[in-house]
């Protein structure tokens, strides 16, 4: 009986031991760092403005402070182009974002690095970053769309934000070049009631796009292009529109995520 009884003490002095060992490893304090920072296009300086969404501009953070391998953590803009992460460790970090955008990391079809923008910085108390890119497209809704019959008719102008040349020489070096790479597929009228509009945010029911095949869209760079939402959005609601363009060129590449550039988000009220 006094053999049964040691053992259990001694067998409840080691869970006691262990709980309380776990609990200590379970005790860091919370993460407090905060990382901000913009994308904007290097020629103007103007935001590069997104989707706030997978399809949108995404921010990878990789630890490099740690030694072996290390998970990188995503997260994605705001759609005028910013981002914020406010829970985060103090440590070294590299910082990349990928978008609508010439790649700002390139290596060739060997794997050997090309040209390499992403930032290396140690991440302690508020640390802000900028990044200057070459996008795609400029994407804009000209004058005032109106309403009629419950469908929003918009003016949407595209023109290239790099020329044709510019991304050739950029991104040929990367390897697998195809010329269609620069072709425009499509524009977008995304509607929908969040102001965040975007692609996971629009309405199916009243969105609308325009495909084009090749590079048939080339004699219509510059010129406005109307695009008219679909079914009837009740009358007395607020709406928001926002119009969007993508090129035939997936980044990261290989993922086959193509993304758009969009114009600012507008109000709409449907009478």
């Amino acid at each position: 009986m006094k053999k049964i009884l040691s053992y259990t003490l001694i067998a409840s002095g080691l869970l006691l031991a262990s709980s309380c060992s776990f609990f200590k490893l379970d005790n860091y304090e919370a993460p407090e760092e905060t990382l901000r920072g913009s994308v904007v296009d290097i020629q103007t300086g103007a935001p590069v403005l997104t989707d706030q969404g997978s399809e949108g501009i995404r921010v990878r953070l990789t630890e490099t402070s740690w030694e072996g391998n290390v998970n990188p953590q995503d997260f994605y803009c705001m759609p005028d182009g910013t981002f914020q992460n406010t829970k985060l460790f103090e440590a070294d970090y590299n910082i990349r974002v990928d978008g609508a955008f010439i790649p700002i990391v390139r290596e060739d079809a060997d794997g050997n690095v090309i040209s390499d923008e992403s930032v290396n910085t140690h991440i302690k108390g508020e640390t802000e970053v900028q990044f200057q890119v070459y996008p795609f497209l400029n994407v804009e809704i000209v004058g005032v769309p109106y309403v009629k019959n419950g469908q929003i008719y918009a003016d949407v102008r595209v023109t290239r934000a790099v020329s044709p040349e510019k991304f050739k020489e950029l991104v040929e070096p990367m390897g697998d070049y195809n010329d269609e790479f620069v072709n425009i597929t499509d524009i977008q009228l995304f509607v929908g009631y969040s102001s965040t509009m975007g692609y996971r945010a629009r309405d199916t029911r009243w969105s609308n796009a325009i495909e084009y095949a090749g590079n048939s869209f080339e004699k219509f760079l510059g010129q406005p292009i109307t695009i008219n939402s679909l079914g009837s959005i009740p009358s007395g609601r607020k709406v928001f529109i926002r119009a969007a363009a993508r090129i035939n060129y997936d980044t990261p590449r290989g993922t086959g995520t193509r993304r758009w550039n969009y114009s600012p988000v507008m109000e709409v009220q449907i009478p």
